[in-house]
């Protein structure tokens, strides 16, 4: 055995032959030192007797199949106009079709390579087997047989009964990672790799330490090893962004904040002015929030609701509060309130929900975005709101001359300044990175006041999720929409039914109603371009539904690349009932109020996540109407069918989040990876006891030692925390 090779050793020290091509690979991957690539785990484990003979496939077997590729080719279905990619997988006994739908970029990945890995579904179609949309792994060389792994030859032998499977990148291969963790593993390396994680929780949760650990999931003997392994770490990416996110939280509570007091008459009476009845949730959440806001050290709440269950008229309570206090040394100001939403439709939408809200008061409200400011009320016209100029909206604000400030990120520039800035709305607030958050939720006032922070969320969360990516915040959760609200009519569309549905919506519009066509894309793909994504597109769709199906309507376009006033002016004419169809990309997903509007129909509905499908759907749940929802897939996939049935099954969005969670893999949910967290964290996620044990863990470590200065390693890895796992 060498000396030991230390965790921070570049792997160029220690594997000196590595090509040119190899090292390129590794940088891709984010490895660089040996204890990368100790952490590296594999993204799965084959077994080697898992593989089957052509010959012997049946209909509706899930296989794993080796073979040599020939005829691949990117096409599109005869009749169904479904752009897809075929291959033919060849081994010793026969040969079958392998068929990508909607994957057509696939013929593209697998160009120039001769032998690869299969794992799919056996479907059937005119009698002729095929398999549907495989997972695939490239081979240097073809298997000697069906029982043959990827690790051929006289090293079969000494291989575990499960083979690790790492990602993999050009020049760099599984094989290459199981060697490479071969030599690690034999050496002293892991003697110098400290183990973080306390011994006594390691004891309580039967958790194997660190070094055990890495040996079970890179070379495990048996399951039980690989899943004892996975738990371990699960547990640990969890415990860690626990202790970060309390340790954020305790840091924050010993800020000095504004103690709103409660002034329960004026708060019954503006919340009898509401034009429609308050739900028990809605009840709930407002004194929830008066409650935190009335303590001397500042409030860190989430509020997370469906659409339509009414969160701003909860923030707009907790408005009216602040705004009608003063500072204890300043009985003659007013506290102020920050309002930030992450696009303009939304900033001005909130604008116009507030003046309505605060008309009857002497109160300024102001907007400020990328586009412009606003202020109400205008002092020749009281009962609108006028365009200002930036200079002087920054001076009032700075001023405390208009205590209610809501806009777009613009809020977080340095020019804006308040005076007594008591309260943070964000609304949408995962569309915000980490960042953008703190900076806002710092804009402390004269004396190093904090303000208290409401945010504010639609989409839907498991549980789970929110206890650990939100652990620093309170949740509360709007479960009720207000009387009279009908349950939007879901129905998922195949290519046949189209006619019908558009008579349908033909009819809805007959009647006064207005609908929404959203697609995946604004223009038409290039063809040209490697892996063009083939969906349908705003503008194409726009012109197609005008010429071909709705030529009696008006019809109009939005999306991301129209300029700020030119998304204004169309969202004006649809609210205003002059455009009769929409057609737009997910820009609407967030915010837009057309009341009018109860009917949605979604292009390529299978290329959005369950949460993005939820909003979207959100958006025809505004008023008494009956709402529809027509989900259009040209997706023969089974998973796919499953996911979007979900969509047609959920009573709220909360049930579909814990839906989305268990059908979706690990690292997918709501774009997982975006968060920043492994796919064993996310695996982890779906456990709500280990999140929940996790939890009181790290808040037990913190509440005895809140700066963790006894525990250096876990106050390493929870500031690593803070740079890798975000709310983006």
């Amino acid at each position: 055995m060498q000396s030991g090779i230390l965790p921070e050793t570049k792997i160029e020290s220690v594997f000196p032959r590595l090509l040119p091509t190899q090292k390129s690979a590794l940088k891709k991957l984010g490895l660089t030192t040996v204890k990368d690539l100790l952490y590296y785990f594999p993204s799965r484990y084959g077994n080697i007797t898992d593989t089957k003979s052509i010959d012997k496939l049946s209909e509706g077997d899930t296989v794993t199949i080796t073979g040599k590729i020939s005829g691949l080719k990117a096409i599109k279905g005869f009749r169904t106009k479904i752009a897809m990619a075929e291959a033919r997988i060849t081994d010793q006994t026969g040969s079958v079709k392998a068929v990508w739908f909607n994957q057509p970029y696939i013929a593209k990945m697998l160009e120039g390579t001769n032998h690869a890995k299969f794992h799919g579904r056996i479907a059937s179609r005119k009698g002729a087997l095929y398999l549907s949309n495989p997972e695939f792994e490239k081979l240097t060389h073809l298997p000697i047989d069906s029982g043959d792994s990827l690790f051929h030859g006289e090293e079969t032998a000494a291989l575990p009964f499960h083979y690790p499977v790492y990602g993999e990148s050009r020049g760099i291969t599984s094989k290459w990672f199981y060697h490479a963790m071969q030599k690690l593993l034999s050496d002293e390396t892991l003697n110098a790799l400290p183990d973080p994680i306390p011994k006594e929780i390691l004891l309580k949760y039967h958790l194997p330490a660190l070094k055990t650990a890495l040996v079970w999931m890179h070379t495990p003997k048996k399951q039980a090893h690989a899943e004892s392994a996975h738990k371990r770490f699960a547990f640990q990416e969890i415990f860690f962004i626990q202790l970060a996110r309390l340790s954020a939280r305790k840091a924050y509570e010993r800020e000095p904040s504004f103690v709103i007091p409660t002034n329960k008459k004026g708060i019954a009476e503006f919340v009898s002015r509401f034009p429609f009845e308050p739900t028990g949730a809605q009840k709930k959440a407002i004194d929830h929030v008066l409650s935190d806001i009335a303590k001397g050290s500042p409030m860190a709440r989430l509020l997370e609701g469906d659409v339509g269950s009414g969160k701003t008229a909860v923030a707009a309570t907790a408005a009216y509060a602040a705004v009608t206090a003063s500072p204890k040394n300043a009985p003659s100001a007013r506290l102020e309130v920050a309002y930030m939403a992450p696009t303009e439709i939304l900033a001005k939408q909130h604008f116009e929900s507030f003046i309505q809200y605060f008309k009857h008061l002497p109160i300024n409200i102001g907007l400020i975005t990328g586009s412009g400011c606003k202020k109400f009320p205008s002092k020749v016209h009281p009962d609108e709101a006028t365009e200002i100029s930036r200079t002087q909206l920054l001076k009032w604000v700075t001023n405390g001359e208009i205590p209610i400030l809501i806009g777009t990120h613009s809020l977080i520039e340095k020019a804006v300044q308040f005076k007594n800035l008591a309260l943070v709305v964000i609304d949408e607030q995962h569309r915000f990175g980490t960042r953008q958050r703190f900076k806002l939720a710092q804009k402390k006032s004269a004396g190093n006041v904090s303000p208290h922070l409401l945010s504010m969320t639609a989409t839907p969360i498991p549980r789970t999720l929110a206890l650990t990516i939100y652990g620093d915040l309170d949740l509360t959760l709007l479960d009720q929409m207000p009387a009279g609200r009908k349950k939007i009519e879901t129905d998922i569309i195949s290519p046949r039914e189209r006619k019908n549905t558009y008579e349908k919506i033909r009819a809805e519009i007959a009647q006064g109603r207005q609908c929404y066509v959203i697609c995946p894309r604004i223009n038409e793909p290039d063809p040209e371009k490697a892996r063009p994504l083939y969906a349908k597109s705003v503008k194409e769709e726009a012109a197609r539904l005008k010429k071909n199906i709705f030529p009696e309507y008006e019809i109009g376009m939005l999306h991301g690349k129209m300029t700020p006033k030119e998304k204004d002016t169309v969202m004006k004419k649809f609210s205003e009932g002059a455009i009769d169809i929409l057609v737009a990309t997910s820009v609407v997903e967030v915010g837009v109020n057309v009341p009018n509007a109860t009917i949605i129909l979604i292009e390529g509905a299978e290329r959005f996540g369950l949460s993005q499908l939820h909003q979207l759907r959100g958006r025809v749940l505004r008023s008494s109407h009956q709402a529809y929802c027509y989900l259009f897939t040209d997706s023969q996939n089974d998973a796919t069918g499953k996911r979007l049935r979900a969509l047609v099954t959920a009573k709220n969005g909360f049930e579909l989040s814990e839906l989305d969670l268990a059908l979706r893999g690990a690292g997918e949910l709501g774009g997982g990876k975006q968060w920043g967290i492994s796919d064993i964290g996310m695996e982890a996620i779906k456990n709500i006891k280990m999140v929940e044990a996790a939890r009181i863990e790290a808040n037990t470590l913190i509440e005895k030692d809140s700066s963790l200065a006894n525990y250096p390693l876990l106050k390493e890895a929870t500031e690593k925390i803070e740079t890798t796992v975000h709310f983006e």
